[in-house]
């Protein structure tokens, strides 16, 4: 198995201000990651869930290690509402995350 095939987990968060503030977004993220599944060979959606604790939507995702995550965020910025990006610090092997907020 080459080095381009392998994939790994990412989560997706979209905080609970963000949801608030823009509720059908959760629809429109499911929706663009759908199609993104349709586009990006090897890219798949393992889950969806409320993470009660933070109040966050998450979607656990598959990735190729060739996959820029960047793209994927700015693809998805132009089809929600204003946002900002976040990558908190994670430890040793936890699964990466990007955390879409509220721009202020």
């Amino acid at each position: 198995m080459n080095e381009e095939s392998i994939n790994h987990t990412i989560e997706l968060r979209l905080t609970y201000r963000y949801i608030k503030d823009h509720p059908w977004t959760v629809q429109a993220i499911n929706g663009f990651l759908s199609a993104y599944f349709m586009e990006k060979p090897g890219f798949t959606v393992q889950r969806h869930f409320d993470d009660l604790e933070s109040g966050m939507h998450v979607w656990l995702c598959d990735v190729p290690s060739n996959m820029k995550v960047s793209v994927l965020l700015r693809r998805l910025q132009a089809d929600i509402p204003p946002c900002r990006h976040l990558q908190p610090a994670v430890e040793g092997s936890a699964t990466p995350q990007y955390v879409i907020d509220s721009p202020a």
